[in-house]
């Protein structure tokens, strides 16, 4: 079946409160840490001061401070015991509360003799001064990086509880064989923290396509392909016949050609099988819906003026490729995107379709593609 594109398109802003509309966080899941990297964290409880104990920081000698007042190369004090040695790490003798450097206690000779006076502290660091009392391992709908890791691991935990929503994404199969595009979704989808589940059509017409919209196990479905005008283009009828389009033909250029729906409760984006419409199309509708369903606190722009101005035209948002130059934005492609163009840029702009674009000079909130 031939899909035709309605006259009018439909906005983009009506398109993303349709594909929200009831959208909530999915239950939080706890797992193993080694799957928790690039996850969106969720509420967890309080962790145990760490570490429990004073610890050096450095190797040397263990001591009270108040034992080394007035003591220096020049005055040499004795000690009325002899110091423990503490490698760095080491939890410290009970009653000590610094740390000297080797060169600063003479060990030779008949009594043990300090050689400069110490603040109590120095050498060490305090018991909870490394994770407090009051610290989480993560931090609620921020996305878990290396640094959380560390935490998490100092702090003895073998697991962590996160938003992981399911994304189930249909490859429609290409006239060329190739998969370009999918691929590339299922990795953003999959840095974005989502339990990617991949499947590929068994062919281009509607009942093939529909027998792969299985929503049973997901809690969004991405199609890759087929959302187009040409012949063969059958997703968006394929959509129809399990559930509901909502939307076909977004106000968005790149990605006009995108389409929203819903089969039995469970969002659907349908996206162009070319790369860079695909990609506009994901980080305008699907990337938002992720982030609904995974409780992620909203991605904040990087403002920074216009090195050159942007035309754009009324009517439809238009996404803008933007490299940052010093302290700006230098636009690089408006409404289309070679390959070339998405490698080099480093954040992306939507031009409202209410807007003719923006005078240079103008201060622009645009998102990184690279964090």
């Amino acid at each position: 079946m031939t899909q035709r594109l309605p006259a009018s398109l439909t906005s983009l802003d009506a398109s993303l409160e349709a594909l929200l509309h009831r959208l909530e966080p999915v239950a939080p899941v706890a797992v193993p840490l080694g799957e928790a990297l690039g996850c969106v964290g969720a509420d967890m409880p309080a962790l145990k001061p760490h570490p429990s104990r004073d610890i050096a920081v450095t190797d040397g000698w263990a001591l009270r401070s108040r034992d080394l007042v007035g003591a220096s190369s020049y005055s040499p004090l004795p000690l009325a015991t002899i110091p423990v040695w503490v490698e760095a790490g080491e939890a410290l003798p009970e009653g000590c509360d610094c740390v000297l450097e080797a060169d600063a206690v003479d060990p030779a000779g008949p009594l043990v003799q300090a050689l400069a006076e110490a603040i109590p502290g120095q050498g060490i660091r305090r018991a909870g001064g490394e994770i407090t009392g009051a610290s989480a391992a993560v931090i609620c709908g921020r996305q878990i990086q290396p640094a959380d890791m560390l935490l998490a691991r100092a702090a003895g935990l073998r697991g962590l509880n996160v938003r992981r929503p399911r994304l189930r994404l249909v490859n429609i199969p290409s006239n060329s064989g190739e998969a370009l595009t999918a691929q590339l979704i299922m990795e953003c989808a999959s840095a974005a923290g989502a339990d990617v589940l991949a499947a590929e059509a068994p062919g281009r017409d509607a009942a093939s396509i529909a027998s792969t919209l299985d929503v049973s196990a997901c809690d969004l479905l991405i199609t890759v392909g087929g959302s187009g005008e040409g012949r063969t283009d059958a997703t968006v009828a394929a959509i129809a016949t399990r559930g509901e389009v909502i939307a076909h033909g977004i106000a968005l250029q790149p990605g006009r050609s995108a389409a929203i729906g819903r089969i039995v409760g469970v969002p659907v984006v349908a996206l162009p099988g070319a790369p860079d419409q695909a990609l506009a199309a994901w980080w305008t509708l699907a990337l938002v819906a992720l982030d609904r369903l995974s409780g992620r606190s909203p991605r904040p722009p990087l403002t920074l003026p216009l090195l050159r101005k942007i035309s754009s035209s009324v009517g439809i948002t238009e996404l803008v490729l933007l490299q940052r130059i010093e302290a700006g934005w230098m636009p690089t492609s408006i409404g289309e995107m070679s390959f070339d163009a998405i490698v080099r840029a480093d954040a992306w702009l939507a031009v409202p379709g209410a807007s003719e674009g923006f005078a240079v000079a103008t201060p622009v909130g645009a998102y990184l593609l690279r964090q």
